[in-house]
């Protein structure tokens, strides 16, 4: 393992316009993650996150999920080609979320970010979270302008700290799951 922890890691939080482009790009990624992992998934690869919310400023960044029987295997097995394809590993003592294998697209020169795949078992319940999430604040504009205003003063607040940043947001991502305990992922 490296003694410094690659460019991409230690890219700054920022957040850009809306982009038109977003939902093709994560199809283009969804495709590619087929031809890469496809005998390992149990679901289709899912556009998640602020990138899927139309007009929501966001982390440049296409956020995607999907299911596999076993992450890990899928993940060691597959790991030189996706490697090839631009997408590393973040080793699970690092990433810190036991319910996911956290997967990262970057540029060609590994620099930047392009995509992340959140690669977790069937039935985890992050699932219909990380769905009911993105459905509700795409059914509720009003919800998806108060979200963009906390996503940019929490950019604003910790450009360099990609975890503070994510812990700024957690509170209003509970409230809105409390609140649609309900709702259909």
């Amino acid at each position: 393992m490296p003694d410094r922890p690659p460019a991409w890691a230690l890219e700054p939080v920022r957040i850009t316009g809306p982009d038109p482009a977003w939902p093709e790009r994560a199809e283009e990624l969804a495709a590619e993650l087929h031809g890469l992992l496809g005998r390992w998934l149990r679901s289709d690869v899912l556009h998640i996150g602020s990138t899927a919310i139309p007009g929501l400023p966001a982390k440049p960044i296409i956020d995607l999920m999907a299911t596999a029987d076993d992450p890990d295997a899928a993940v060691a097995n597959e790991q030189d080609a996706m490697a090839d394809s631009s997408w590393f590993l973040v080793p699970p003592e690092l990433d810190q979320r036991p319910w996911r294998r956290f997967v990262v697209r970057t540029d060609t020169a590994a620099r930047r970010r392009r995509a992340h795949l959140h690669l977790m078992r069937p039935g985890e319940p992050r699932w219909d979270e990380q769905l009911t999430f993105r459905d509700r604040l795409r059914a509720e504009p009003a919800l998806a302008v108060e979200y963009a205003t906390l996503k940019a003063r929490a950019a604003a607040e910790h450009p360099a700290d990609r975890e503070a940043y994510t812990a700024a947001k957690a509170t209003f991502v509970r409230h809105v799951l409390r609140r649609c305990g309900s709702c259909e992922p």
